[in-house]
């Protein structure tokens, strides 16, 4: 980098770069990217823990967003989600504050140099993140069977949209791979400025989505669409030189590092940056991508379909019209789903989900919640004279059933993954 140590910023911006600087480091805590490691787990614990108790405890006193915060989990939208934004937008406006009533630099050119190559790792280490899953399509899976069968009517707009991305593994991985592409460009000062702007227009459509669909991302998505435009921004005088103003582009200036064992573990920390980020990821991903296969037929007697309840006879409640069972699917993995208002299962827009286990020697099926679950619901005997039939008996909530199930002539024409390059009417 020139020696700019006598330029004087204006009050303006060097108010901006204490509170961005603030900010930047409550929201990424760049050193929780280490958090596996034995030393610094303890420390981030321990950093997690005491940044949850004076979020709740602002929350409590001056914020309000809610009584009881949910914490963040699936959704990054709770609330809070919410607190916690509002917890680092008090401690960065305090901050500046405090840090300008004591700092009297004139600019802050090197730590401004230093602040954005570790903004442009961290938006590199979220590309590569997000990247190498819509790459193996392992973010937003092909509908299966039992979202099929439910009607369009029933899904929230975030189910959609997923199945809308689900459904075509070309478009997921080329999502996937202008993210993987944000990241490798990103890596290296030379094409840093078109990685940014490969960011912003990526970050843009993904923030986009998130509001447009009410996928529970917001914050993260609309936060990482303003990083990618601070990471541009820092170049923005070339770019109005060289795009707008029809001028010559000055190179973007570099940091020289003084000694040559700094300059060596640069090289050592970009190849570790690498390895842990993208090379490993990415193997992990391909090898999971091989393995992932359906139960074979040796394995899983019940086979893949949906199945049409022609008979359901009980003793008890079970057989009422709010309790009983209006069809039921199989997924290719030991799970699937019924029509029916029983709460006795995961309900997922109008359906009950379940996991199952199967011992074929006695011939029973263990319904459980979840795959996780050691203890089933109910079990049940089965048999299955032919593929296109399933009976199965047992007792449910203290009622003896027995269910008659027939596979469902017809399939789903969208599973089918339909391509025509002529198309003489619109389908």
């Amino acid at each position: 980098m020139h020696d700019l140590s006598t330029l004087t910023w204006p009050v303006w911006r060097r108010i901006i770069f204490r509170f961005t600087t603030i900010y930047l480091g409550l929201y990424v805590s760049f050193f929780q990217w280490m958090g596996g490691l034995p030393v610094i787990s303890t420390f981030t614990e321990l950093y997690g823990e005491v940044e949850k108790y004076l979020v709740e405890w602002c929350n409590r006193t001056l914020f309000h967003v809610k009584d009881v915060l949910v914490p963040m989990g699936g959704s990054g939208d709770t609330s809070y989600g919410y607190a916690q934004l509002c917890f680092f937008a008090l401690v960065s406006v305090v901050g500046t504050l405090v840090w300008s009533l004591f700092d009297r630099r004139k600019n802050y050119e090197k730590a401004y140099y230093w602040l954005m190559v570790l903004l442009r790792y961290y938006i590199a280490m979220v590309s590569f993140t997000y990247g190498i899953i819509k790459i193996f399509g392992y973010q937003m899976s092909f509908p299966s069977l039992s979202q099929l069968a439910t009607p369009l009517g029933d899904f929230l707009p975030m189910r959609l949209s997923w199945l809308f991305i689900g459904y075509s593994e070309p478009y997921q991985f080329f999502s996937g791979a202008a993210e993987v592409v944000v990241g490798l460009l990103l890596l290296y000062r030379r094409t840093a400025t078109l990685g940014a702007f490969l960011a912003v227009c990526v970050f843009l459509n993904v923030a986009v989505l998130n509001l447009s669909y009410d996928i529970p991302v917001k914050l993260f998505s609309i936060h990482m669409f303003v990083f990618s435009n601070i990471l541009l921004l820092t170049d923005a005088g070339r770019l109005l030189n060289f795009f707008v103003l029809n001028r010559p582009a000055a190179p973007s200036p570099a940091y020289v590092l003084p000694q040559k064992w700094i300059r060596i573990g640069r090289i050592i920390g970009k190849i570790a940056f690498v390895m842990a980020f993208a090379v490993l990821p990415f193997y992990e991903m391909f090898q999971s991508s091989r393995s992932v296969k359906s139960v074979s037929a040796a394995n899983k007697p019940i086979t893949t379909g949906v199945f049409e309840v022609i008979s359901f006879e009980g003793e008890g409640r079970m057989t009422e019209d709010s309790l009983r069972w209006k069809d039921m699917v199989f997924e290719s993995f030991m799970g699937g789903s019924i029509q029916t208002a029983d709460t006795l299962f995961r309900q997922r827009y109008h359906r009950r989900y379940f996991a199952y286990a199967l011992d074929s020697l006695r011939r029973h099926i263990s319904f459980k919640k979840s795959s996780n679950d050691s203890l089933p619901v109910f079990t049940m005997q089965f048999s299955m004279p032919d593929t296109n039939r399933i009976f199965l008996k047992g007792k449910i909530r203290n009622d003896s059933l027995r269910v008659v199930l027939k596979r469902r002539k017809g399939h789903f024409q969208l599973a089918e993954r339909q391509f025509h390059w002529l198309s003489e009417d619109n389908r």
